[in-house]
């Protein structure tokens, strides 16, 4: 039976779950607070690239969208680690045919709308900012950005698919019984940018994702279709090497000349795009429950996400994809499938919340030392010589149909062993030895079998 459903916000989740819905026949009512994009453009300034990976992709192309955004993405097949004297490590994410792949938010989320508004009952409304939610009658009140004028709009389904600062979240959190956590992170981050060289080419390695990691602070860089990298600086708000510290062109100049000096050269506007883009903030938020009568949260409203493993569009996808299984399974009784959902995914947000934290800290402080890299190594090699029995963390995370949760689980144990091999007396001379392989033999069989 077709159901009328109201989803708030159209960015990236918004859009696809407005995809699947239509798909099943129901009638879908998009309503976003900003312009339309299509026409007003996206406001940059103050993103990150996207990194696309298996779970996102599985997502797209289960609902026809694979293609095309496969022709606005671009494959990095690794880390490319910068260090200090300019040296350069490449550390490859998985396999020879594996990659992560680079997409702009903006050129994403366009596609996202134009192809969600060719579906069947599918309505977009713009600059209308959800001002309330009466969850008895199931109906939200929207506000016209430019008129102010109200409207209520009654569903059978309301979705919170409204990102991190969620309007349908603050109004479950004056509901009985709803638990949530709102960090702020201590760093933020900064919009930055290498253009494409005169001939319209990458300046650095196109198929690689960048790194420069100083310990407390790091720069990462995206490739662009247009031959540009989308840059971005991740710092702290406040001490040493923080953006307090940032205050005039000659302090960034001085700053970027001293830890990222192969950096410079290919950002000509380093001054004017560090004081013309905003310095960001970054939040992570648990909550629950998502659901409250007709009503549920999807996405970041519901588990908003730090991101450095570059999963939380791809966690937001596998949210729709999963709810849409639920719908199957449960034979389109809404009730049973949104609570059941919710207890489906929620440990699997938590688990992604904590991996991505900790990330940060392998990105910006572990990945450029030696005994990281070769925990790294040792890891794959173990990986590649019992394949069917062991992934790596990474691997689970990014490139498996594990649940984040189990991902989590089994990397937690996996370190445990990874602790061991690199106690070993000369593991640097031996890491690739038989007597490693062994050992690793030995925990595989005593955990998995």
């Amino acid at each position: 039976m077709s159901k009328n459903i109201t989803i708030v916000g159209a960015g990236l989740v918004g859009s696809m779950l407005a995809c699947y819905m239509s798909k099943r026949g129901h009638q879908v009512n998009v309503f976003e607070r900003r312009s339309d994009m299509r026409v007003a453009g996206y406001v940059g300034g103050k993103s990150i690239n996207l990194a696309l990976s298996h779970r996102g992709w599985k997502a797209l192309h289960k609902i026809g969208l694979g293609k095309a955004v496969e022709a606005i993405s671009i494959p990095m097949k690794g880390r490319m680690i910068h260090d200090l004297d300019g040296t350069q490590h490449f550390i490859p994410y998985g396999k020879d045919d594996q990659a992560i792949y680079s997409v702009s938010r903006g050129d994403l989320n366009r596609l996202m709308v134009e192809q969600a508004d060719e579906f069947p009952h599918v309505n977009f409304f713009f600059d209308k900012k959800c001002d309330s939610i009466q969850f008895n009658e199931s109906t939200a009140v929207f506000e016209n950005n430019k008129t102010r004028e109200k409207k209520i709009i009654k569903s059978d389904v309301i979705f919170g698919a409204d990102g991190a600062y969620s309007e349908v979240r603050y109004e479950m959190q004056r509901t009985p019984n709803f638990n949530i956590n709102q960090h702020h992170e201590p760093y933020g981050y900064k919009e930055l940018h290498f253009p494409p060289t005169a001939d319209g080419t990458h300046a650095l390695e196109k198929n690689a994702l960048h790194i420069w990691p100083r310990k407390s602070f790091m720069i990462i860089a995206l490739p662009n279709l247009d031959g540009s990298f989308t840059v971005t600086l991740f710092a702290s708000f406040k001490g040493e090497n923080s953006f307090e510290h940032l205050n005039t062109k000659a302090e960034v100049s001085a700053f970027f000349e001293t830890h990222f000096p192969d950096a410079v050269p290919i950002m000509p506007d380093l001054e004017n795009d560090f004081f013309e883009n905003p310095t960001s903030s970054l939040v992570t938020i648990r909550c629950y429950p998502w659901k409250h009568q007709s009503t549920c949260l999807i996405g970041d409203a519901a588990h908003a996400i730090v991101p450095f493993y570059g999963q939380g569009m791809n966690c937001g996808f596998e949210d729709v994809r999963e709810l849409d299984e639920l719908l199957d399974e449960n034979n389109e009784d809404w009730e049973s499938t949104l609570e059941k959902f919710q207890v489906q995914r929620k440990p699997n947000g938590d688990a992604i919340l904590d991996l991505a934290l900790y990330n940060y800290i392998e990105m910006r402080d572990l990945s450029g030392r030696e005994d990281f890299q070769l925990r790294l190594k040792i890891e794959k090699k173990i990986a590649a010589t019992f394949p069917d029995r062991f992934m790596t963390l990474y691997s689970m995370v990014t490139f498996s149909d594990f649940s984040y949760y189990e991902a989590k689980t089994r990397g937690e144990a996996q370190s445990q062993l990874l602790d061991s091999i690199m106690a070993l007396p000369n593991i640097e001379e031996n890491w690739d030895s038989a007597e490693v392989m062994r050992m690793a033999e030995d925990w595989i069989n005593t955990r998995y079998n």
